[in-house]
């Protein structure tokens, strides 16, 4: 029956479908009518003859009964191709004469027979993948889409790729004639407005995946205002790198900047080195004079001290202060010397006195109050010539004082 039919959306339904039940007993009818006339021809030649039914009636009847057996069996296949099931993953999206009714949840589910009703299953879990600036290998480039320029006024080519997976079916399959090929050319829109706001340098290798984020946000952004039913996940750098006409140059400007960056490096190094020495040694010298300094003054405070203490005992007895200071500069002056020559005036004579001898042999003794006097060498004179040599020195210096 075809959807011209004068039956089809009569009063009774309210412009609705029809009845099937009707439907099905009109055409058993009109099949059993077609069917009984030839059957009742043919028997009333026969009753003509002498044989046949009496008075040339058909079995009606039953031929009728095996078409509505048969149309019965067909109906019910048909409104069992209305089921289908709906996984956990999935939606689905009734449609009647093409327009949307409903979305169905997981599950057994039911909807109007083919042509009244269809039925759309969306996965909203299945991860898909679109590429720009390349088709299933990196080396496959598409120029037309990789090919940007920077905010350096310089171009780069860059090779990505960008995974979503739905999150409104409706919205999917129905304010979207290309799904894939909108994300591409979102994709490439986001990608080109970062790129175009960045460096080169920042783009290549420190800033790719702050490029990758903000191309992400941007690029969704988009999608949601053509209400696309989309959900980016991840946006994947594969490659980024200058154009391979001037891929040379460009290897030669990078290795000159890592040059520059190692000699930056060495000569920090060396700077950490010298640096931290040269302050120490500058702190060390100015403990030292710091040191120097303090010492010096107390050196001469401590003379200052001593001074005024030598001259109250000398204000008190001049003359034996005097002899004692003389015989106290004289013991340091003859502690460090180990021979003294002694001129005597008057004479001819010289005379040696090995001091580091008679130390020696006054160590050795270790008699108190003895003093082991060694042998004189003396050029012209007897060994008690030494004694006055001394007595002789002894009485010039007091009388030169």
């Amino acid at each position: 029956m075809g959807l011209n039919d004068p039956q089809w959306g009569n009063k009774n339904n309210n412009g609705g479908p029809p009845d099937l039940e009707d439907l099905l007993r009109k055409l058993n009818a009109r099949l059993a009518g077609m069917m009984g006339g030839k059957r009742g021809t043919d028997d009333g030649g026969a009753g003509r003859g002498g044989s046949g039914n009496p008075g040339g009636a058909s079995p009606k009847p039953f031929f009728g009964g095996g078409i509505g057996l048969i149309i019965g069996l067909a109906a019910l296949i048909w409104v069992g191709s209305g089921f289908y099931i709906v996984d956990e993953s999935q939606r689905g999206v009734v449609l009647r004469f093409g327009k949307m009714v409903e979305v169905t949840q997981p599950g057994p589910r039911w909807h109007l027979p083919f042509p009244v009703e269809t039925v759309e299953v969306v996965n909203l879990s299945q991860v898909r993948t679109v590429e720009v600036g390349y088709r299933d290998n990196v080396k496959n480039k598409m120029l037309k889409e990789s090919l940007m320029l920077t905010d350096d006024e310089n171009i780069i080519d860059i090779q990505f790729a960008v995974q979503y997976f739905l999150k409104d079916p409706s919205d999917y399959l129905f304010n979207n004639r290309a799904p894939d090929e909108n994300v591409r050319q979102a994709a490439e829109t986001a990608i080109r407005e970062v790129v175009g706001k960045s460096k080169m340098d920042f783009v290549l290798y420190e800033g790719r995946e702050q490029v990758a984020a903000s191309a992400t946000k941007l690029m969704q952004d988009i999608l949601d205002r053509y209400r696309s039913g989309i959900l980016i996940s991840k946006l994947t750098m594969q490659n980024a790198q200058p154009p391979e006409q001037v891929q040379a140059a460009f290897d030669d400007a990078v290795k000159a900047g890592q040059d520059r960056e190692r000699q930056k490096n060495e000569g920090q190094a060396y700077a950490n080195d010298v640096v931290p020495r040269a302050s120490g040694a500058a702190a060390r010298l100015i403990q030292e004079s710091e040191g120097y300094k303090q010492s010096v003054i107390a050196n001469a405070e401590g003379d200052a001290s001593r001074f005024k203490q030598v001259l109250v005992e000398y204000e008190k007895a001049p003359a034996v202060t005097r002899d004692r200071m003389y015989l106290d500069m004289m013991q340091q002056v003859m502690g460090n010397v180990s021979k003294v020559m002694v001129d005597q005036k008057n004479g001819n004579s010289l005379l040696y006195l090995p001091l580091d001898k008679l130390l020696e042999t006054t160590r050795s003794t270790g008699t108190a109050g003895e003093a082991m006097v060694a042998p004189v060498t003396t050029q012209g004179s007897d060994s008690n010539a030494a004694q006055r040599a001394r007595d002789s020195l002894l009485s010039r210096d007091r009388g030169a004082r």
